[in-house]
């Protein structure tokens, strides 16, 4: 690569990196470890498990994202002298050096980039995440917990804790249901773009006559509820029953009725918990993700509402967003932005950080056309 070209996109990243630092505020950032880390050593910490928790975690985040952003700025800083001095020596090592630097930069920044896309009044909250099969009968039981291992691979591959609160199983194959949270900050902002129905084309591992088969599994994505944020449910308005845990194939995992199964009578919403062995914690968990669904239900009225008043007609984008052909040939395609892939493979390994990445910056130009 030429030095001029070099310092053409190098020049597009310092500013590029300028603007990322305006909105990410390091100096910002320091001044809430500093207080996060006086929380933090303070002897009575975990009295409250629940607030040790949210400042452990929020200070391990702030600490993760300011050393990656000092770090490539400090990259991006030595990387002139590195080409001038490879230019300087006629080094063909050197230079190729600074060329995949410079391709490793883009890439890294570009990344960063879209972090700071995440300005939405939730997006900096954990996220609860619900997959249910759809249509498809028992093909899109196993489509269904197809996809809650790509996300729980996708959870891992970036050191994201999750819990599963409750999976519901099918009978034959797979699971009717399954709700887990992510306990990262930006959680919700960063896989909200995952809502809505994904499609899986294949060959049936189910059918005898080896026939191609079309099934469907609903993500839903709401942000986990503040503890200032609670509604106040009349007991009259729920009907709470309690029941035995149970495994794939309708095995008991537990030998006491500590799962706990909460119906909000008037809206019809149902959640569960069986995760914990105490009926206790499960039905305070329960009671949790049913706040979130509560919460979520009434944003979206709200937003339904504003739509309506500035003449909004159009649908939803998160029905049919994403398609999996695994036959008659490979490709993941995302039916929004247009964006895929052949790498199936790779994808429902949990490698979903591109789709996603595009999702963030087709939304955010969407809802700045809008």
């Amino acid at each position: 690569m030429a030095l001029d070209d070099a310092q053409e996109r190098i020049s597009a990243l310092q500013s590029t990196m300028t603007s990322i630092e305006k909105v990410l505020d390091p100096a910002g950032m320091r001044v809430a470890i500093t207080d996060l880390e006086s929380q933090a050593s303070a002897p009575n910490l975990w009295d409250d498990q629940a607030h040790a928790q949210q400042v452990t975690s929020r200070l391990s985040y702030l600490q993760g994202e300011l050393r990656k952003l000092e770090a490539l700025r400090s990259r991006l800083d030595d990387l002139p002298v590195l080409f001038e001095l490879a230019e300087a020596e006629g080094d063909a090592a050197s230079k190729a050096e600074g060329d995949k630097e410079l391709s490793d930069l883009e890439r890294a920044i570009g990344d960063l980039e879209v972090r700071t896309l995440l300005s939405g009044e939730y997006d900096e909250r954990e996220a609860l995440i619900t997959i249910r099969a759809e249509a498809g009968g028992v093909d899109a039981a196993d489509w269904a917990e197809m996809l809650m291992r790509m996300y729980t691979r996708y959870c891992e591959r970036h050191g994201w804790p999750y819990e599963v609160y409750d999976t519901s199983y099918a009978e034959e194959a797979g699971i009717k249901s399954a709700t887990f949270a992510v306990k990262a900050p930006y959680a919700y902002g960063t896989l909200s773009v995952e809502q809505g129905t994904h499609r899986l084309v294949r060959i049936s591992p189910f059918d005898n006559q080896g026939r191609r088969q079309t099934s469907f599994a609903g993500v839903e994505v709401i942000p986990v509820v503040e503890q200032t944020e609670s509604l106040e449910i009349p007991d009259d308005d729920l009907r709470i029953d309690v029941y035995r845990s149970s495994g794939p194939g309708g095995q008991g995992v537990n030998t006491t009725d500590s799962a706990v199964r909460i119906t909000h009578i008037p809206s019809g919403i149902v959640v569960s918990c069986q995760n914990e062995r105490s009926q206790l914690q499960n039905r305070a968990t329960a009671m949790a993700i049913l706040q979130a669904k509560l919460l979520e239900r009434r944003r979206q009225e709200e937003r339904a509402k504003i739509d309506a008043l500035k003449g909004d007609s159009s649908g939803s984008w998160g029905n049919q967003m994403r398609s999996y052909v695994l036959h008659p040939y490979q490709m993941v395609k995302d039916l929004r932005f247009e964006y895929e892939t052949g790498n199936t493979g790779a994808v429902l390994d949990g490698e979903i950080d591109p789709f996603i990445e595009a999702g963030i910056r087709w939304r955010k130009q969407s809802s700045g056309a809008s």
